[in-house]
């Protein structure tokens, strides 16, 4: 009765590590070398955000890659992206645009590819020339803050509505 007990509760525990081990390198974004090819295109930002490698590359929400390297142009001083798409969507049309965009408000930076209708598809290598920088969620707040809650320009037209809109007090016979 003892040892057969004994192994058992081992196998059982040998089991439970090897499907923690298992759950713990699914849940990394790591390619472990039995994922899916890939292929690399790049696209040219002035900012990037909170943009890190290994960030995924979404089509309508769904994910088709992920972000492989980021490094600056040292003429241009633009943030230059690598994608590593999914090989499956390789016929992505040559005029698709790519724009930085983050889950919810604070969430993780992504980029999301927008499909144009060019028959010409991008080929490995090429690059995303419709791009759309990250927003500063920071910066707009503060604008907005310091503008008194008025988009700028919006002053002036709202004094002269006042000045004509108000009623004279001109004297009746």
């Amino acid at each position: 009765r003892g040892p057969r007990i004994e192994f058992a509760v081992g196998a059982f525990l040998l089991l439970a590590l090897a499907s923690v081990l298992v759950l713990a390198l699914a849940s990394t974004n790591r390619n472990w070398g039995f994922g899916h090819a890939s292929y690399p295109l790049k696209a040219r930002f002035t900012s990037i955000g909170a943009l890190r490698p290994n960030a995924p590359v979404k089509i309508a929400g769904v994910a088709v890659g992920k972000v492989a390297d980021i490094q600056v142009d040292p003429v241009k001083y633009d943030s230059v992206v690598t994608l590593a798409i999914d090989s499956k969507y390789k016929d992505l049309p040559g005029d698709t645009s790519a724009g930085i965009f983050t889950n919810g408000l604070l969430g993780e930076s992504y980029i999301g590819l927008s499909p144009g209708g060019d028959p010409e598809p991008l080929k490995p290598g090429d690059e995303i020339f419709l791009t759309q920088p990250a927003v500063d969620l920071i910066q707009l707040v503060g604008k907005y803050m310091f503008s008194g809650g008025k988009p700028a320009g919006d002053a002036e037209a709202s004094d002269n509505s006042k000045e004509s809109s108000a009623p004279t007090d001109a004297p009746t016979k």
